[in-house]
């Protein structure tokens, strides 16, 4: 039946939701050390970002290749993104707890936030990407997320549905351990990518260029 034929939209879904299934339980796996966690969102959005362009090939070798390529850069990255959430949750619990002259550790906690999110939305995507400093790419994470302001904003608006539907009862908690973490991945590699592809029609129009890692095609080169 053509249904169920490999050329099917059916079947083109079942084949990468089963992707979406296997990359996630790898994910989860390598992440599991802890401070393997920024080697294992890395490699996974190496996956996600060609899976946005329909260019994955196999998943579980793609994911075990990027993560080998970018353990250096990996294990710094698995300590920024405990320190940062952790630092804006303590920050936030002083506040709470501190009742006279307590507004200031609000403004620290929200400036902290504002701060962190901008340049932590697109960092895995540009490490993944393309060859380049964390410094510089925690900087063009911050960048990209002023100058596409407008779908950083709706990024950031779709995210939060995904996880309100992700925690919404214990049915969609389980589902979200399935495939929640790529899924939103996923998310961000769609709105990265139509970022990387706008700039790289004129690196001319941005301040850094960037060497494009062997996790990308086309890309161009952005440093300090």
């Amino acid at each position: 039946m053509k249904f169920f034929s490999i050329d099917s939209p059916f079947y083109r879904f079942m084949q990468r939701f089963w992707d979406v299934c296997k990359l996630n339980l790898i994910w989860l796996i390598c992440s599991l050390p802890v401070i393997t966690l920024g080697c294992s969102t890395i490699a996974a959005f190496s996956v996600t970002l060609r899976m946005t362009e329909d260019k994955e090939g196999d998943v579980i070798r793609d994911f075990f290749k990027a993560f080998k390529a970018n353990w250096k850069q990996g294990i710094p990255m698995s300590i920024i993104m405990l320190i940062c959430p952790l630092s804006v949750w303590y920050d936030f619990q002083i506040y709470n707890a501190i009742e006279e002259n307590s507004l200031m550790f609000l403004i620290i906690g929200m400036i902290s936030a504002y701060l962190f999110f901008f340049s932590l939305i697109y960092v895995f995507p540009l490490l993944a990407r393309y060859e380049n400093s964390i410094l510089n790419s925690l900087k063009n994470s911050y960048r990209l997320g002023l100058r596409y302001i407008g779908r950083t904003i709706i990024l950031a608006l779709v995210l939060a549905f995904e996880l309100a539907i992700w925690f919404w009862n214990t049915t969609t908690l389980f589902v979200g351990f399935l495939i929640g973490p790529i899924c939103v991945m996923f998310t961000i590699s769609g709105t990265a990518m139509y970022i990387f592809r706008d700039m790289e029609k004129d690196p001319a129009s941005i301040r850094h260029k960037e060497t494009p890692s062997e996790n990308a095609d086309d890309a161009s080169e952005n440093e300090d």
